[in-house]
């Protein structure tokens, strides 16, 4: 049994760059992918924070990318995986609706990260932003030519509006309410 959230985050990201991939060579490549991981860390970590969460989300499994791929229109279109496609059953359909949300909303990016460093022990950059999600929180211009069609609200609006609502209440329980 895993005792982290490395699968999860792992295939989600992956479903996310593929779903929204790069535009460019290598190099955007990997500042898409750097990215997608870190909303994606984030969103998993505020999705199981306790490791009874983690251990449960184990015995039931994250779900699958089945749903996302529909959305997307990725379902059956794909050219088949040579390495196989088992890694598509580690995508949490709601992790990824999250970090969709935290790509395409800085604000609402900050509100998570915040609540993940509520006891304030994190490294931060001079201008105040955590050294572990600075891509996510503070993209430079290379970061946004890489990302353009992950962090495009309407592109990856159809995937971040799945959960929205959760991820609302889950940063501000009294926002989710009023709204």
């Amino acid at each position: 049994m895993h005792t982290d959230l490395s699968p999860v985050i792992a295939a989600t990201t992956q479903w996310l760059t593929c779903a929204y991939p790069a535009s460019g060579g290598a190099l955007a490549r990997a500042l898409c992918e750097a990215q997608a991981r870190q909303a994606v860390t984030v969103a998993a970590r505020l999705r199981y924070p306790t490791p009874m969460d983690v251990a449960l989300m184990d015995v039931a499994g994250p779900g699958g990318s089945a749903r996302l791929d529909w959305i997307t229109g990725a379902d059956g279109t794909a050219a088949p995986d040579p390495d196989g496609d088992a890694w598509r059953t580690w995508v949490d359909e709601v992790v990824a609706s999250w970090a969709a949300c935290l790509l395409t909303d800085p604000e609402l990016a900050a509100l998570a990260v915040a609540a993940l460093d509520e006891g304030g022990r994190t490294t931060r950059t001079p201008s105040g932003t955590p050294v572990e999600f600075r891509r996510l929180l503070a993209p430079d211009e290379h970061d946004r030519r890489a990302a353009a069609l992950l962090r495009h609200p309407d592109l990856a609006g159809p995937v971040a509006e799945l959960h929205h609502a959760q991820l609302v209440a889950r940063l501000d329980p009294g926002r989710a309410l009023a709204a």
